[in-house]
C-alpha cells in the first residue's frame, strides 16, 4: 500500500527546507563559537546581516538569544534577507514611511519594562520584561508576514505562546477578547506629539478573540533573527499573529487586558471601513483602494499569490466557520 503525503497549504516543498543534518550541524557550530558574532549569525541566517551601515551595527550589538527552532512552524528555508526587514516596516508611532522608522525611534528606551496583564483574570501580574522572559519558553519561529499594503516578508522570531502568558495569569470564564495597548510617550514618539495626528487615537491598541490568542501559531517576540528584537520591530515584546495582516501585530506592548466585549482598536476607530477587527489575509477580499490577490515580496522583486489565511488555512480555518 502507498501512502500518500498532503502537504500543509503553509509548507514548501522539501527540496527548499534546509536539511536536518546542516540545521543541527549549524546550531553545534553556534553552541560552540557563542552564537556571539555576525559570522556566526551570518551562518545560521543566510548571511542576513550586513555590518557597516549605522543601522545593521546597532544590531549587531543587540544581545543574542540561543533558543532551539521549532521544527513544526519552520518549514521555510529562505529568510527575508535582515538588513531589508530591519529597514521597511510600519511603526506609526515613529513614522508615516516605512525607510525611516530605525532613525526615528533612536530615542526610545525598551529597557527597564513593564507588562501589565489585568482585567477578567484570576492572577493580575505585572512583569518585568526580563522576569517574564526567563519564565516563559522561548523558542524560534519561521513565519511569513503580510502587510495590508500587500508587501510579504519571511522571519524567523523568537518568542513564546501568547497561550502560555494567558495560563500564567487564569482568565475567567467571562472573558471572550484580549485588548492589547502600546506606550504612550509623546516625548521620543514624534507622531504621537504631531499636531497633525496626536487626535488620532493613542495609544496604539489591538485585540484578538480568545480563540485567536490561545491558538497555537499565536506568539508574543521578543527577538529576532537570533537576538533581542531592535526598536523598529517592537522591541522588547510585540505580538505575532501570522495569518493577519501586520498591523494587527502591536509591537511595544505596555498592556494586556482580558475583556468580555470587543474593544476598540487604533485602525479600526480612525478607518472601519478599510481595516476590520478581524482582518485576516484573504485574497478574495480586496482593500477598499487596492486587491490583496498579489503581494510583492521584499529582497527579491517578485509577486505572488496571496494565500488564505497567508497560508496557514490548515491551522486556523476553523476559527472562522459559521453554520
Amino acid at each position: 500500500m502507498t501512502l500518500l503525503r498532503i502537504r500543509k497549504s503553509w509548507q514548501l516543498p522539501e527540496s527548499s527546507v534546509t536539511p536536518e543534518s546542516v540545521f543541527w550541524n549549524r546550531r553545534r557550530f553556534l553552541k560552540a563559537m557563542g552564537a556571539a558574532t555576525i559570522g556566526s549569525a551570518g551562518l545560521l541566517y543566510g548571511k542576513s546581516l550586513t555590518a557597516g551601515s549605522p543601522m545593521m551595527d546597532e544590531i549587531a550589538a543587540l544581545p543574542r538569544i540561543e533558543v532551539e527552532r521549532n521544527a513544526k512552524y519552520s518549514t521555510i528555508s529562505q529568510f527575508t534577507k535582515e538588513s531589508i526587514a530591519a529597514k521597511y516596516n510600519n511603526f506609526y508611532e515613529f513614522s508615516r514611511d516605512k525607510d525611516d522608522v530605525w532613525e526615528h525611534a533612536k530615542a526610545f528606551k525598551p529597557r527597564p519594562w513593564q507588562i501589565e496583564v489585568s482585567g477578567l483574570v484570576e492572577k493580575p501580574r505585572i512583569y518585568d520584561i526580563d522576569d517574564l522572559i526567563k519564565r516563559m519558553p522561548l523558542e524560534e519561529r519561521v513565519y511569513r508576514f503580510r502587510c495590508v499594503e500587500a508587501w510579504a516578508m519571511v522571519i524567523p522570531w523568537i518568542g513564546f505562546p501568547v497561550k502560555a502568558l494567558l495560563d500564567d495569569v487564569q482568565p475567567l470564564s467571562n472573558a471572550k477578547f484580549v485588548k492589547m495597548t502600546t506606550f504612550y510617550d509623546p516625548e521620543v514618539a514624534p507622531r504621537q506629539n504631531d499636531g497633525l495626528f496626536s487626535s488620532e487615537p493613542w495609544p496604539y491598541t489591538e485585540g484578538l478573540t480568545i480563540a485567536e490568542a490561545v491558538h497555537e501559531l499565536s506568539m508574543f517576540a521578543v527577538g529576532i533573527y537570533g537576538h533581542d528584537l531592535p526598536k523598529q520591530h517592537g522591541a522588547p515584546i510585540r505580538l505575532v499573529v501570522p495569518w493577519k495582516y501586520g498591523f494587527k501585530n502591536i509591537k511595544s506592548i505596555v498592556k494586556i487586558e482580558l475583556v468580555e466585549n470587543q474593544p476598540p482598536t487604533f485602525w479600526n476607530t480612525i478607518a472601519p471601513n478599510e481595516y476590520g477587527f478581524e482582518s485576516n489575509v484573504n485574497p478574495q477580499v480586496p482593500h477598499p483602494r487596492w486587491s490583496q490577490a498579489i503581494e510583492r515580496v521584499l529582497g527579491t522583486g517578485s509577486r505572488q499569490r496571496t494565500l488564505l489565511f497567508n497560508g496557514y488555512a490548515d491551522l486556523v480555518g476553523h476559527l472562522y466557520q459559521t453554520g
